[in-house]
């Protein structure tokens, strides 16, 4: 009779956890910054269909004209369609932060995996090499590199990279040194496993999170970076269009024709915006502790 007079206490169903695809969607930064880049990228992979016009076209006869009509964001001042330019210069953009990118990566994730894991004396060399790199304004290294190496889309891309490695190779010694003081390292370790085999299975994969992080930071550094040796004479020559190159030669007109600096300054916030945006998401999406609304 005690068990049958007990009060039954009300039963609450568990608040169901929203699929991974709802929280990922409530990750404001992941998602504007995801749409940005790839409306940019979009934009430029498809220049060839979309452009209206040749982008090295000369019209003398329609130089400086407004937006409208045949050139819907106005023409330079020679008569180049601006539309087609500012398509054209994003994939030259593109291409010099993705190979930037691949090489500071390429170069300086290996030093600093190495550098981290091995210690002693080869850390202290290759640290003191990279803060010896890092000692120079990113820029001014950058301008260094081109100016041995000559003008030139190609030496911008060689150029920029370099100034990354260093970037590169700290963060990997920084995450590296973390890590192989885990437990499962050192049980590796016990078990006799070899320092390669242990670096690529073991360390690589949990410093791949803040490595894709610094990737897609490094990559709106290179656009601006490219843009700025552009802007300098020492990046992507003319007439080969780009988005820096743009902006030095609407610099002498800009209060006649102002659309010649607005639309590539515009692909350009757009562009670095973008990437700035989807690397927080990305560290809100890799770090359960940064995760915003995901409870």
């Amino acid at each position: 009779m005690a068990l049958a007079n007990r009060r039954r206490e009300p039963v609450f169903a568990p608040i169901p956890t929203p699929p991974a695809p709802a929280r990922h969607l409530r990750n404001l930064p992941l998602v504007s910054g995801g749409v940005l880049v790839a409306v940019v990228v979009v934009l430029t992979a498809l220049a060839p269909l979309l452009a209206p016009h040749d982008p090295t076209a000369v019209d003398p006869a329609g130089r400086l004209a407004p937006p409208g009509g045949a050139h819907s964001l106005g023409t330079d001042r020679l008569g180049r369609d601006v539309l087609s330019r500012v398509l054209y210069g994003g994939r030259v953009a593109v291409m010099v932060g993705t190979v930037a990118v691949t090489i500071g990566a390429g170069l300086g994730v290996p030093l600093g995996l190495v550098s981290g894991y091995r210690a002693g004396r080869l850390d202290a060399l290759l640290m003191s090499i990279m803060n010896g790199l890092m000692a120079f304004p990113a820029l001014l290294l950058a301008i260094v590199v081109v100016a041995a190496l000559g003008p030139g889309h190609v030496q911008a891309m060689i150029a920029i990279g370099v100034v990354l490695i260093p970037i590169f190779a700290r963060l990997a010694r920084a995450q590296t040194l973390a890590i192989r003081a885990q437990e499962y390292v050192l049980a590796a370790q016990a078990l006799g496993a070899q320092e390669l085999r242990i670096v690529a299975q073991h360390v690589l994969p949990n410093v791949a999170g803040p490595l894709l992080i610094q990737a897609t930071v490094a990559f709106s550094g290179a656009l601006l970076a490219e843009a700025s040796l552009s802007y300098l004479g020492l990046g992507t020559q003319p007439p080969t269009p780009s988005w820096g190159g743009m902006l030095q030669e609407a610099r002498d007109v800009l209060f006649i024709a102002w659309w010649m600096a607005i639309w590539p300054g515009v692909a350009i916030v757009s562009a670095v915006l973008g990437l700035n945006l989807l690397g927080d998401g990305v560290r809100d999406l890799l770090d359960p502790r940064l995760r915003r609304g995901s409870n």
